[in-house]
């Protein structure tokens, strides 16, 4: 049977949520982090719901059934990281859902941060948490690091919530 993971799914453009929807009839666990957006269109103004890592989804899955994933339409591909299929520890999967959870504006960057100093968070929706300080032009973000698919969510956090974390 394998091990359960949660692998990063490729979709094609906009289809995360098609092909969130296919796999979830397949009996797939799936997780597709959304996040709301304000458009701007000349006459009016939406909320719309968009995919937080544009063109990713997590599935929980063996590697056997990798190959009968991707036969949904609009998966493209599982992404590989060091040659071996990237997964992302239940952890991050967790963490990013209390993120979206509490509703703070979260921003994700691909960019190579040089690590930054460890920071722990002491007050607000997400105390307890630990991760990166970076400074953004005159913000301070607090950053969670998805390896799996190098990307970094950014999460902008007043400084009296933040404590230097000694690991």
């Amino acid at each position: 049977m394998g091990e359960l993971n949660w692998f990063v799914l490729y979709t094609t453009s906009r289809a995360e949520k098609k092909v969130a929807q296919r796999l979830e009839e397949k009996g797939l666990e799936v997780f597709l982090p959304m996040v709301e957006e304000l458009r701007q269109w000349s006459d009016r103004k939406k909320k719309v719901q968009k995919a937080l890592f544009n063109g990713y989804l997590f599935v929980k899955t063996t590697k056997s059934e990798l190959w009968n994933t991707l036969q949904v339409p609009g998966a493209v591909k599982f992404v590989h990281f060091a040659g071996e299929h990237a997964t992302v520890r239940q952890e991050e999967i967790n963490t990013i859902k209390r993120i979206l959870e509490t509703g703070v504006a979260v921003e994700t960057d691909n960019s190579e941060i040089e690590p930054g100093e460890q920071v722990k968070i002491v007050g607000g929706a997400l105390e307890g948490m630990v991760g990166e300080c970076v400074n953004k032009g005159n913000k301070d973000y607090f950053i969670i690091r998805v390896p799996g698919i190098n990307q970094n969510l950014m999460v902008s956090i007043e400084r009296k919530f933040l404590m230097l974390h000694s690991s």
